[in-house]
């Protein structure tokens, strides 16, 4: 949505604002002071980082910069979110602003206006562009980062340093974070890296939140009267805690009325009485965070059973419009597989749950309906707080511990304020309000902690790859990558210091280039004839000092400097008539490359763990004939180039077992399986079940690719790194079903997983077939084509766009 000449003209005669009248006057709501300094920063040219509480408007700040993009003709911007979900939803939204002709999404198997002034896209999707030094970068003046604070996820965090740090220097970057405790930190970082950027910090919610625990069927309030910002719990609360009978005089200002039915043991109410409790104080629509999709699911029939119905006739046909609409893609055969009729049953009722179980389409459905206000009460895992827009007027936490994989801990208070962050609705709620259920051995003042403290540590989780080494290498060359890895997050983290010098070489580096380019001389090398009078010069002034030196070692010196004096004069460069001019260069270039050299041993004697980290890396891509290295010289080979092209922990796995045609009897739905094993990761119990396995040519490929495995895990762990984990075949066998085309209620029964879990996992496995069609050659890169279609197909290629 370009502005007109006029439009252009009417800003700029209007007085000096912050943020362009235009844009301001679209907004719902009045900008708050953080939203108005963070776009005044933009407009003066500085990136900028803005952390505020879930639900504050950090958007507004990226749509700004969005806003600045498009009041020119060519610029563009890009908008980077760590979920393809919350991609779908932010392409939605911009092309109700600047139509479908001006935004594009990429999500990795979705492309729709790829070359669009304004792309949505996953943070991966853009780390692929820079690499691949895609056309597509050029005139992108602005991108947006939102959820930056993903750089902590051990998994794929190191993908948001990637793109930090080698975005082209006049891109504008706009990081959009949660409220963290160490801000200035990682701002300070930014800045090192991209220039002069902002910091904003607001720790301020829009709508306040209100505190309770559902306990003896009330809703009490976890502060006394003095709040949060006293600390003081409420006294009942703390009788509670210590078995005591309570004084009845504590209850919340909205429930002076107790409930009448029994609650369960522990003074815990069941969830179909909880929902009753909310909707009788006109505390909905309420999200209910509970750890477990099972548990999920459960409540749903919880409060089904009770025959509880939140919806009027008018809100059910709504419902039901709404979702044929959003699912008449889906086959007719695969619906009851799916669970749709009792489902859609369930959406009537005006419940719902929300879990990465569920169909993708399933999950769209119910956060469009919940942010119209049709369903009135959705259980959900935590996934749904990462970023997802459904405010909700309360939130309820049914426990305040999760499973993490191994063992059962605490949530913390960063989990804690992002859960909670949901409650509240701008413009529509006056306050939001949060419930943790009460359970035996609940601690009123541990609540009250997580409640008051709103922040909590961003720390990096970067590591280099095999991928990410070829690439730094091919672009930059093994001592300027090192230099780069010395300036991610992690290292400054480690060693602030190390960071500043970095960028300090690396401005060194450019400067000396320039002094390269002004002593250049048509004669000859002067770079080798400044050089000599280098050296004689250094020997002419240790002469003249060192007086006490003996004849014979002064004998020797001045033979040396005879020597070099003849050398200079034999030289081709000693004739050019602008000889001086040009040493004038080259002794700004000698000493300028004594003070670089100097600060290259200060961050070698430093920790330098990255870059140690890469070393061993590159240590192995040599051994493996992916780099050659010549002298202080590293050279990609032909594999290095293919590995270019191959991301994810198994890029070395992958790259190898092309190489050595490990997969060349494969067929398509074999080929899909083997892809499947690679990107598959089992939950704990399945680590070491027995699974059926597709028959023929596969077991073969799958042995020799768990041999190679575990060839390359000795040659890593020879070399300091810590590998991967073996190959995963569980879902071999299902993923080979359904690439032959097998019905979907079959591949499910032999995956025994949910639709949502298949769809996650074929996509994944498309992901990685479509990088073996454009890596390998000849009948591979057939194959691996014509599995990927094999994959696409039914509920794994229907999306909710």
């Amino acid at each position: 949505m370009e502005l007109s000449p006029a439009e252009h003209d009417s800003e700029a005669q209007e007085p000096r604002h912050p943020v362009s009248s235009l844009f301001a006057q679209s907004m719902r709501f009045d900008l708050d002071p953080f939203q108005v300094e963070a776009c005044r920063a933009l407009e003066d040219g500085s990136s900028v980082l803005v952390a505020a509480p879930t639900g504050a408007g950090k958007t507004i700040v990226g749509e700004f910069a969005i806003h600045l993009a498009m009041r020119t003709s060519t610029d563009k911007a890009f908008y980077t979110t760590p979920m393809k979900a919350l991609s779908n939803q932010k392409f939605r939204e911009l092309q109700e602003v600047y139509g479908p002709d001006n935004v594009g999404l990429l999500t990795g198997d979705t492309n729709i206006n790829a070359h669009a002034r304004v792309v949505v896209m996953t943070t991966e999707v853009l780390r692929n562009m820079i690499y691949a030094g895609s056309s597509a970068l050029d005139d992108l003046r602005y991108v947006v980062m939102d959820e930056v604070h993903y750089l902590a996820d051990r998994f794929r965090g190191a993908v948001w340093e990637e793109v930090i740090i080698h975005l082209p220097e006049r891109v504008r970057l706009v990081s959009l974070s949660a409220t963290v405790s160490n801000a200035e930190e990682f701002g300070d970082w930014l800045g090192t890296v991209r220039g002069d950027t902002a910091v904003i910090v607001s720790e301020t919610r829009p709508v306040p939140l209100e505190q309770h625990v559902l306990a003896r069927g009330d809703l009490l309030p976890l502060f006394d009267e003095g709040g949060a910002r006293d600390n003081a719990v409420n006294r009942e609360l703390l009788q509670m805690g210590r078995g005591l009978p309570s004084g009845g005089g504590g209850g919340s200002r909205r429930s002076r009325q107790r409930y009448q039915r029994p609650p369960r043991a522990g003074g815990r109410l069941d969830r179909a009485m909880a929902v009753e409790l909310l909707q009788r104080q006109n505390l909905l629509p309420a999200i209910f965070f509970i750890f477990s999709r099972v548990g999920c699911d459960q409540a749903v029939q919880q409060v089904r059973r009770s025959g509880i119905r939140l919806t009027d006739r008018d809100e059910r046909q709504k419902i039901r419009a709404i979702v044929e609409q959003r699912t008449a893609a889906l086959q007719d055969e695969d619906l009851s597989v799916l669970g749709y009729y009792e489902w859609i049953d369930n959406l009537e009722r005006g419940i719902a749950s929300h879990h990465a179980g569920l169909l993708p389409a399933f999950k769209e459905v119910v956060e469009e309906l919940f942010r119209r206000k049709l369903v009135k009460a959705v259980f959900a895992t935590e996934t749904l707080a990462l970023g997802i827009n459904m405010p909700a007027r309360t939130v309820v936490l049914e426990k305040l511990e999760k499973f993490n994989g191994e063992a059962r801990v605490p949530i913390t208070p960063g989990e804690y304020t992002q859960l909670t962050g949901r409650a509240g609705r701008r413009g529509i709620d006056v306050e939001g309000h949060s419930v943790v259920h009460w359970t035996d051995g609940l601690d009123p003042h541990a609540v009250a902690s997580l409640a008051s403290r709103r922040t909590y540590p961003l720390n990096s989780s970067f590591r280099p790859t095999y991928n990410m080494a070829v690439n730094l290498i091919d672009q930059f060359g093994r001592q300027q990558a090192r230099e780069i890895l010395e300036s991610s997050f992690a290292q400054f983290q480690a060693d602030r210091a190390v960071v500043g010098m970095a960028r300090e070489v690396k401005q060194t580096e450019e400067s000396l280039a320039g002094y390269l380019r002004s002593m250049a001389c048509d004669k000859g090398d002067f770079v080798e004839y400044a050089g000599l009078r280098r050296e004689l010069s250094d020997l002419e002034k240790k002469d003249r000092k060192d007086i006490s030196a003996s004849k014979a070692r002064q004998e020797e010196r001045r033979n040396k400097m005879a020597s070099l004096k003849k050398r200079m004069k034999r030289h081709s460069c000693h004739e050019c008539a602008d000889r001086e001019q040009h040493a004038r260069w080259g002794e700004r270039y000698f000493k300028l490359k004594r003070s670089s050299d100097t600060m290259r041993r200060q961050i070698e004697s430093r920790t330098g763990t990255v870059a140690r980290q890469f070393d061993r890396i590159v240590d192995v891509l040599v051994a493996l004939d992916y780099v050659r290295i010549d002298g202080d010289t590293a050279q990609l080979t032909d594999n290095g180039r293919t590995m270019k092209r191959i991301y994810g922990d198994r890029d070395l796995l992958v790259a190898e077992a092309i190489r050595r045609d490990l997969w060349r009897n494969l067929d398509a739905a074999s080929l899909a399986a083997i892809a499947c094993a690679l990107v598959y990761e089992p939950r704990r119990d399945e680590q070491n079940g027995d699974f059926p396995m597709p028959r023929g040519d596969f077991r073969e490929a799958l042995d020799h690719t768990e041999r190679l495995w575990a060839e390359l895990d000795d040659l890593e762990q020879d070399h300091r790194l810590p590998g991967t984990s073996p190959v995963a075949a569980g879902l071999a066998h299902a993923m080979h079903l359904w690439a032959r085309g097998q019905t979907l209620d079959r591949v499910l029964g032999s995956a025994d997983m949910a639709a949502g879990d298949f769809v996650r996992w074929a996509k994944q496995t498309i992901d990685l077939l479509d990088q073996i069609s454009l890596v390998a050659e000849g009948e591979l890169a057939r194959t691996a084509r014509r599995a990927l279609d094999a994959v696409r197909r039914g509920i794994v290629a229907y999306t909710g766009l």
